[in-house]
């Protein structure tokens, strides 16, 4: 069983690539995040064409989070039970499924702007409310994972300069310490460093040529339970999906299971 996440910023925009992808890959569960459109207007028709059913939680053009599965999808959950929401809002930013014998998570974390911005406060208490619940799925028989965009590198090496990130989100003590914390409810990163390439990051910004310069951050994870971890059989980051043109700042992260 092949299972992938992957930011697509904008299915819409994506769309072209994603089929194809999906066509190539043989991905049986697909984790998305950034969808960055309305579950009405979710390609689920376009993806049926290909055997995939889709579960959907989206509200317009910025977050949204889905599953597709030519596996089956069952017990959906929309949202992120205690959610703290930002400044009034509560964002389309997580949902869980069961397909076949996995259950997973797919979740958008928020960026957190600035150490100093209210959003960066979010993130945390987002964090803690995601630990709460998969808490119970963490520790089950069943293989689970929480698959997405974790906008958080957990090491220095995966940054491609720690110096360039001082004073800056995504690799604050407090970020890096509630992926810890993940982690300690019954999850262990499932993606072994290094793979084919020593620094397997998972995003590179669009400006000032961070791809060809491989500028990138390693902050697309697959954290999974026992269970799951002792099925992975292979897991890559698919590097050559960022290139060209059309491609989302995010490239997929694959996961293979003997299940």
């Amino acid at each position: 069983m092949r299972i992938a996440t992957w930011n697509v910023n904008s299915i819409t925009a994506r769309l072209p690539r994603l089929l194809a992808w999906l066509e190539s890959s043989g991905t049986d569960v697909l984790c998305l995040q950034e969808a960055k459109t309305t579950a009405e207007q979710f390609p689920s028709a376009e993806l049926a064409e290909l055997g995939y059913e889709s579960a959907v939680h989206a509200t317009g053009r910025w977050n949204g989070v889905a599953v597709v599965s030519r596996v089956g999808i069952a017990d959906v959950v929309r949202g992120l039970p205690g959610d703290p929401g930002y400044d009034g809002v509560v964002e389309p930013r997580a949902i869980s499924a069961t397909c076949g014998p996995v259950r997973v998570w797919s979740v958008y974390v928020p960026n957190g702007r600035e150490v100093e911005h209210p959003h960066y406060v979010y993130k945390l208490q987002w964090f803690e409310a995601l630990r709460a619940a998969i808490a119970g799925d963490a520790t089950g028989s069943r293989p689970f994972a929480v698959m997405g965009d974790f906008n958080v590198a957990p090491t220095d090496d995966d940054v491609w300069d720690p110096a360039s990130f001082e004073d800056s989100t995504h690799v604050t003590p407090a970020e890096r310490a509630a992926l810890t914390s993940l982690r300690e409810a019954g999850l262990s990163d499932v993606v072994p460093r290094p793979l084919k390439y020593d620094h397997p990051y998972t995003y590179w910004d669009y400006r000032q040529l961070c791809f060809p310069k491989n500028r990138g951050m390693r902050i697309d994870l697959v954290y999974g339970n026992t269970p799951f971890a002792k099925a992975v059989s292979d897991a890559y980051v698919d590097r050559e999906e960022r290139k060209g043109k059309g491609a989302s700042d995010h490239a997929p992260v694959v996961v293979d299971l003997d299940v």
